[in-house]
């Protein structure tokens, strides 16, 4: 993967250290896997991201950097990607995990008459499981092509390495 890229714009742990408002969490951000750039590392970082960005709850940001600290995946990366659920793609992203939850749970659909509380907190029960399905789907998704678009440039390095290498050795004999 292009590594030059990701470092242009994704913070260093020193960067983060000297951040004031982060007070002691600081030493948290030293420990060098958080900021590898290697597969295992984006492609957690990506199921991590994707994962919690599907989950309706209020600092996704958190719960996303606490799941990279536990993993010792990419820290920018995982949070990064949270950002995928935003205010303009909330109501889309929700509207359809909702539906999810609904489907898998056969729940009708028809609004009834006069919308309750006990009807608007029975409602949260697809929203959570069809959240917990899509980013459970969706953060595996994203694990895979992350490891296979990996893969892939890796492949690409060294069939350019050995292309290079052949010109070199018929222009030795």
């Amino acid at each position: 993967m292009p590594r030059k890229l990701f470092r242009k714009y994704l913070p260093t742990a020193e960067r983060l250290r000297e951040i004031r408002s982060l007070g002691g969490m600081g030493q948290l951000f030293t420990d060098p896997n958080l900021w590898h750039l290697n597969r295992r590392s984006l492609s957690g970082a990506a199921f991590i991201g994707i994962f919690c960005a599907f989950m309706p709850i209020p600092l996704q940001m958190v719960v996303a950097a606490i799941l990279a600290l536990r993993f010792k995946c990419n820290l920018p990366m995982s949070i990064v990607l949270v950002w995928i659920s935003n205010p303009l793609t909330y109501v889309p992203m929700f509207y359809f995990t909702y539906r999810v939850g609904a489907w898998m749970l056969g729940m009708p659909r028809t609004m009834p008459e006069q919308v309750t509380v006990a009807w608007f907190v029975e409602q949260l029960i697809p929203l959570w499981l069809g959240s917990l399905l899509c980013g459970l789907v969706f953060g595996a998704v994203a694990f895979g092509v992350v490891r296979l678009l990996w893969r892939l440039a890796v492949l690409r390095s060294w069939r350019r390495r050995g292309v290079g290498r052949t010109g070199e050795n018929s222009a030795d004999n």
